[in-house]
Parts: C-alpha cells; sequence; structure tokens
C-alpha cells in the first residue's frame, strides 16, 4: 500500500460498545475492521483483503488507532490487534438459513477431492 493516507475508514456498524468499519482505497475494500471496546482496553479484529507488508500493518494499525479508537473518546490501557489475511466468500443472514436445503442439495456432492472451493454447510458447522 503505497498512501495510507488516502485510505478512508467507512463505518458499516455500531453499537454501545463495537464498531465496524471497511477500509477503502478509493472504491476499493483491502480491509475489514471489528472494534470492541471493554472496560479496560480495546479488541481489534483486522482482516486484510490486500495482501500487506509487516510495516504496512503497523502503520495501518496506527491509523485504526489514531483515527477510530483515540476518536471513540473511551479511556483505554492498550489497544489489541489480532491481524488476519482472508478474503470474504459471502454474505450470510437468517435467510441463508431458511434457504440453505436448496445452496447445498444431493446434487452438489460429488465424489470429487478436487472442489475445494466449495463452501457448504459442513463449512458453517452444521454437519
Amino acid at each position: 500500500m503505497d498512501d495510507l493516507q488516502r485510505l478512508r475508514f467507512d463505518r458499516h456498524f455500531r453499537t454501545a460498545s463495537s464498531e465496524g468499519y471497511h477500509v477503502m482505497r478509493e472504491s476499493e475494500r483491502i480491509a475489514t475492521v471489528d472494534l470492541h471496546f471493554t472496560l479496560v482496553d480495546v479488541r481489534c479484529t483486522l482482516i486484510l483483503e490486500k495482501p500487506m507488508q509487516r510495516e504496512e500493518i503497523a502503520r495501518l494499525i496506527e491509523r485504526i488507532d489514531e483515527d477510530l479508537v483515540l476518536s471513540a473518546d473511551t479511556p483505554r490501557e492498550d489497544l489489541l490487534v489480532n491481524v488476519y489475511q482472508g478474503t470474504e466468500v459471502g454474505f450470510f443472514s437468517d435467510e441463508f438459513h431458511a434457504d440453505q436445503d436448496e445452496l447445498i442439495s444431493d446434487d452438489d456432492h460429488d465424489d470429487d477431492d478436487d472442489d475445494d472451493d466449495d463452501f457448504g454447510a459442513s463449512d458453517l458447522g452444521r454437519n
């Protein structure tokens, strides 16, 4: 990431003790940030959707701290960050549970082991 100053944080949810943001570079989402404010610290889950060097990650965490955590005006002793590299596989809601039988039918299951990209009920912990 060339210039962290060009990034913006688009909030996609807020509760009394947590906030979630998409980290955007122009129109591209490059990461997702979930912040959870406890009584003594702030817990952050950072999911990178684009590869970043360790130094870039550290600078992004500094931006998160300065722009999102400190601006929340909540006292804290520490910012604890878990960083993951990943991609979104879908968005699921209660409607998904109602429709999952249609998404995962017997026709979808075959004995080929080369379908590593398949995503089904077993991936959700439902067998």
